[in-house]
């Protein structure tokens, strides 16, 4: 036989080894029923690895039952007598989710009774009742355009006349199709409130949203959203971005671009990874990224000098940058709850204890507030009564 037919045939024996030792077994998670190919001689731990990406939920938070008995994370599936076509029960045993995070009750509030009736008459005719001219007037007066829960299902064709006196635009908890380009006649906003409104990607016309060049607090908390535009670099003002409980799987490289951001929270997201531009952002003061899928934080991390609270608590982590207690100095609240980060792995860091004084300092100066916040409270109470 010639080399290269002799390639093939070791090539296909290889293929039909290769076959033999992987299977087919059958997750029962949540009331459904998930088939996952996996490797015969594959361990337990590989398989809850495996489950992660499909269900969200940590390993140490699966509890795998197979035949009436919990699965032990070192044994492999062959022995543990698991062949092609086996079910396995799967549960959450922790309540440990990531992604989406812990099961929770819906945010988002429901337009009330007589608000519904109102939009079931007609679109217009809702828009029409919750715009007169006090609340115009109102708004040029106060700068401030509140129309939270209202059951709105279109923004008003009134608050694009408000111009460059609006400084706020609260719209959140409304039943909102879209937010459009005339989001970019209030150019001189600084706070836009779009929370709970279900939102998806196409549902925001971000060419005018990113040209609010003094919009200084944007929040998009509960949504529906799946990606952010590149373009979010442009809001080079911006201080707060609230991106919680949507679909998010990444942030942008433009993120590194807000230089002045000080608040970001993305807690309960599909987040895999955070690009390593992160770095640019060197005002940020807290970091909210817990709930999420990811596995490592990038060494930039440590370019935020002025960072003071990081939550990353129920993500797959098992390190941090190597950086982050030497370089960030105001460190004092580290939430790591969920994750496999251990005080051993901890202790390692250059620059841990220090951080760990910031910890326990921190911590007894909240609990000074509370005792002598409390008696002087009381002592006052006593005085006037």
């Amino acid at each position: 036989m010639d080399p290269e037919g002799q390639r093939e045939a070791e090539k296909e024996v290889d293929d039909r080894n290769r076959n033999r030792n992987r299977m087919k077994v059958n997750i029962k998670f949540g009331g459904r029923s998930m088939p996952v190919e996996i490797g015969a001689n594959s361990t337990i731990k590989d398989l809850k690895s495996l489950l992660q990406t499909l269900t969200n939920v940590l390993p140490r938070g699966q509890k795998l039952i197979f035949k009436g008995r919990v699965l032990s994370d070192e044994v492999t599936l062959a022995s543990s007598g698991i062949s092609d076509g086996s079910k396995i029960m799967l549960m959450a045993s922790h309540g440990i989710h990531q992604g989406d995070g812990p099961i929770r009750k819906e945010a988002v509030a429901l337009p009330s009774a007589r608000r519904v009736a109102d939009i079931t008459r007609g679109k217009n005719e809702t828009i029409d009742n919750s715009v007169n001219k006090n609340q115009q007037e109102r708004w040029r007066a106060t700068g401030v355009i509140a129309l939270s829960n209202c059951g709105l299902m279109a923004i008003p064709e009134e608050v694009w006349t408000s111009g460059a006196s609006a400084r706020v635009l609260d719209v959140s908890l409304n039943p909102l199709h879209e937010v459009p380009a005339a989001i970019g006649n209030l150019r001189s906003i600084q706070k836009l409130l779009l929370n709970g409104n279900d939102l998806l990607d196409k549902s925001i016309a971000w060419e005018g949203l990113t040209s609010l060049k003094s919009l200084i607090v944007l929040s998009l908390n509960q949504n529906n959203l799946t990606t952010l535009p590149s373009a979010i670099g442009a809001l080079t003002c911006l201080k707060h971005l609230y991106i919680a409980g949507n679909k998010l799987m990444c942030i942008p490289t433009e993120i590194g671009l807000l230089t002045e951001l000080q608040v970001l929270k993305a807690q309960n997201n599909r987040l895999n990874t955070i690009p390593t531009s992160i770095g640019g952002c060197v005002s940020l003061i807290e970091v909210d990224l817990s709930c999420n899928l990811l596995v490592e934080l990038p060494e930039t991390f440590g370019n935020l000098k002025d960072l003071k609270a990081l939550y990353i608590g129920n993500n797959g982590l098992k390190s941090l940058p190597t950086t982050l207690f030497k370089m960030c100095l105001h460190l004092s609240i580290l939430d790591l709850h969920g994750t496999n980060i251990t005080n051993d792995i901890l202790r390692q860091f250059e620059g841990w204890e220090s951080f760990d004084e910031r910890r326990r300092l921190k911590h007894q100066k909240q609990l000074d507030f509370r005792v002598t916040g409390s008696a002087e409270f009381d002592e006052g109470a006593d005085k006037n009564w």
